[in-house]
């Protein structure tokens, strides 16, 4: 097992130990095995919307998730959630339009989630509890999984006591690595969720919208198992991020 593993292995662990209702849930199902086949392995694709893209200030907006199984995406467990500014204004946040109690600010620009949209949505421990039921013995998919996992990581530890730890594959991570290119050595915006989706010739879809965001990643996820699987079985150890 690398290091990296072991380590990733004590966070989860601890965590599971100070976490609390859904979030203790979550932990209580185990997470797939390393050696599990790529066409076994479940996932659940996620993709949010946020007022930045630094999961430390920035505040969860919108979360959209769809399961795959195996080659398949479960378009009958595709949800979109809007989360609901908290109300005591508490939280994390700071900068522009940060913080649980801030407003959208000029992020609605790109994700078209206005103050009204929100203000309608659901609470943010009730998103992020749907969210962990959905994730509950998958494993985690995103483009770029660093925003994902932190932006719902700090509301876990905000409502549940304890950060939230996922087995993770990011795409962006697979992009790099079958483009034979390191991160220091990709362009600006060449291996976005839609420049990486070219590569296959998979439909573009208008983006910044969560659950249309999550099913591209998820397509785009399939159509590199495929290239990888050329030759060789492909399994979750491969595949994580």
């Amino acid at each position: 097992m690398s290091p990296l593993l072991r380590s990733g292995r004590r966070r989860r662990a601890g965590a599971a130990a100070r976490a609390t209702g859904p979030l203790a849930a979550y932990y209580a199902v185990p997470e797939p095995p390393a050696d599990t086949p790529a066409g076994d392995l479940r996932l659940l694709a996620i993709d949010v919307e946020s007022t930045g893209l630094d999961p430390a200030v920035d505040r969860l907006l919108s979360v959209g998730f769809v399961p795959v199984d195996g080659d398949a995406v479960v378009l009958a467990g595709a949800r979109h959630l809007v989360v609901r500014p908290e109300e005591d204004g508490g939280g994390d946040g700071g900068g522009d339009g940060g913080g649980d109690g801030g407003g959208v600010g000029q992020s609605a620009v790109f994700h078209g989630l206005t103050d009204d949209v929100v203000a309608a949505g659901v609470p943010s421990a009730e998103a992020v509890e749907e969210t962990l039921a959905a994730c509950a013995g998958r494993v985690l998919l995103a483009h770029w999984a660093r925003l994902e996992v932190g932006l719902l990581s700090r509301a876990c530890e905000r409502h549940f006591g304890a950060p939230f730890v996922p087995p993770v594959v990011d795409t962006l991570v697979l992009a790099r690595r079958l483009s034979g290119r390191g991160e220091d050595e990709t362009r600006h915006g060449e291996l976005r969720l839609w420049s990486a989706r070219a590569r296959y010739g998979l439909p573009r879809y208008a983006a910044h919208e969560a659950l249309t965001d999550a099913l591209a990643c998820a397509e785009l996820y399939l159509a590199q198992v495929a290239e990888l699987a050329a030759g060789r079985e492909v399994r979750l150890k491969h595949l994580r991020a």
